[in-house]
């Protein structure tokens, strides 16, 4: 909602012009009475005006309401108006001086009334003074002018008001437009802001369950074979506690890192094809019994970093569901470039699920957190399983065209 604004400056100016004129020609009015009347007659009259028009203009407060709002109501605006005609008409009759008010009364009288009734309003104090002069004049020479003075400047008057009131009306709209504008900028900025927030929170969560998230459950399971392996095979025990110690290093690193969003470790000097071999390396030694391999295919290019980073990531989450979840013996990264796109398929042969909406065994984040990481980039992401038939994970990313060659690093890897 937009706030009422005060008066323009516009019309502050020419209530305070009108205030000014009034008691100049009101107190040419007083001192100058006409000889066949008593000095106290016009100086009860022009007090009377003065009292009355200052009561009003504390009152009859125009200029605190939008000019587009609606004027001219019969009480306080309209019994003002009618008591300083009245009043204006008696001092008119002990002084001829008074004929000057004329003017400035019809600019208040338009101003306060607006384009309707302040016309009419406008109307009878032209006929007032009309007749007033005409009176004073009659019979002698020059009478006409007391004719075209007052139509002349109630023309003036009503043109000038209708003028102004149009240039404040303009004003105060744009005024208006300029608010709702703000406010909608910042209603905006408002939801960048919670847009950022959130962003930045699901980046966070993203990159704590594929680095810290499966970090931990490797170490977990690591020290877990270190405990049944302790009094058995002391060796194979702290084989299994270094890894773990070495897991937690690597983990502590990825942390540091999605901190300030750099991209993943593996990607640190090393192409993609590298860093996806790292990622398998680490999910074979964590499970017992589970061989990794990757496999390329395709014209090999370097890719945006944005995109090497979240292949890296969805290879790591979809290898820590293998390990936690799948009981699989074999699983497959691949890799292959075509023209416009890259696509990674992370294929295992465990126990497989029904795919859904059900929460998975980690709290069903993995998947979502992989879906909206490769949305946010433009790709796709679908997943095929079944109970018993093992899980396939593919992603699609559209690529620019294609750049320099990975060289050696592509060759396919067992």
């Amino acid at each position: 909602m937009v706030p009422a604004h005060p008066a323009l400056p516009v019309t502050r100016g020419l209530l305070i012009g009108l205030d000014v004129l009034v008691a100049a020609l009101l107190t040419t009015a007083v001192l100058q009475p006409d000889e066949s009347v008593a000095p106290w007659v016009a100086l009860v009259a022009g007090t009377a005006f003065a009292l009355l028009y200052a009561w009003g203009r504390l009152t009859v407060r125009v200029d605190r309401e939008p000019l587009t709002s609606p004027r001219g109501a019969w009480w306080p605006a309209g019994g003002w108006v009618a008591g300083l005609l009245l009043l204006w008409a008696a001092l008119l009759a002990s002084s001829t001086a008074a004929l000057w008010i004329a003017f400035p009364l019809m600019l208040l009288e338009m101003h306060v009334l607006g384009p309707h009734r302040g016309v009419v309003a406008v109307v009878v104090t032209t006929l007032l003074a009309v007749g007033a002069g005409v009176v004073e004049r009659s019979g002698a020479d020059g009478s006409i002018g007391y004719v075209l003075g007052p139509v002349v400047g109630a023309c003036v008057a009503v043109a000038v008001m209708l003028g102004l009131e149009a240039l404040a009306r303009e004003s105060e709209q744009r005024r208006r437009t300029v608010d709702e504008l703000t406010t909608v900028s910042e209603h905006l900025a408002a939801a960048e802001r919670d847009a950022a927030v959130a962003g930045e929170r699901e980046r966070l969560a993203r990159e704590i369950h594929d680095t810290l998230a499966q970090g931990l459950s490797a170490i977990e399971l690591l020290l877990r074979s270190a405990d049944l392996s302790i009094g058995t095979d002391d060796e194979q025990a702290h084989r299994f506690v270094d890894q773990a110690r070495r897991t937690a290093r690597e983990n502590l690193g990825e942390a540091r890192r999605f901190v300030h969003a750099l991209a993943p470790a593996d990607l640190d000097g090393a192409t993609l094809v590298a860093a996806l071999r790292r990622v398998a390396d680490r999910a074979q030694d964590t499970a017992d019994g589970l061989q990794v391999r990757v496999e390329v295919s395709g014209d090999g290019r370097r890719l945006p970093v944005a995109l090497e980073a979240a292949l890296v990531r969805v290879a790591q989450s979809a290898l820590a569901n293998v390990v936690q979840h799948s009981a699989a013996t074999h699983a497959a990264v691949t890799l292959t470039f075509e023209d416009d796109e890259v696509v990674l398929d992370v294929v295992d042969d465990g126990c497989g699920f029904v795919p859904g909406p059900q929460p998975d065994q980690a709290g069903g984040f993995g998947l979502a957190a992989m879906g909206s990481r490769i949305r946010e980039i433009g790709g796709t992401l679908a997943v095929e399983s079944a109970p018993g038939e093992g899980t396939a994970v593919a992603v699609r990313l559209p690529v620019p065209s294609p750049a320099q060659p990975l060289g050696d690093e592509l060759q396919e890897t067992p």
